[in-house]
């Protein structure tokens, strides 16, 4: 059995105090986690692709190659990248290069997306989303 931590990244206001952290503050708790779970011993850790509020997982190859910076042997994982949403080149080249610097750790995992509340925050119409994909 492996074990794989995975996050969209939510950035919200507290429940209890209804104050929201800053962004930054958000991101260096997602990279805490991702070296606590390779002390842990954990497999794998993730990094979904998102374009609308609460999430600030937009660039799941910026986050994951500070991630694999932080780390040695943890596998990272993307879950899932919106391939529909991405020009295939510069997301293979972009995700080649992580590969690269994190010692061939990436597992690249590919969706099409969930829909139109992406669609319509990226491209121009729906015809042209869906002609990438």
């Amino acid at each position: 059995m492996k074990f794989l931590a995975i996050t969209l990244i939510v950035h919200r206001p507290d429940p209890a105090t209804g104050i929201q952290k800053p962004t930054h503050d958000r991101f260096r708790e997602v990279l805490d986690s991702a070296v606590l779970a390779e002390e842990l011993g954990f497999d794998g850790f993730g990094v979904g692709e998102r374009h609308e509020r609460p999430f600030i997982s937009s660039s799941p190859t910026v986050v994951l190659s500070h991630v694999a910076a932080l780390t040695k042997r943890i596998r990272l994982f993307t879950a899932v990248t919106t391939l529909s949403l991405l020009d295939p080149v510069r997301a293979y080249e972009d995700y080649a290069t992580l590969d690269h610097l994190s010692d061939g750790r990436l597992d690249l995992i590919i969706g099409k997306g969930n829909g139109a509340a992406q669609r319509s925050r990226i491209s121009s119409s729906t015809t042209t989303a869906s002609a990438r994909v």
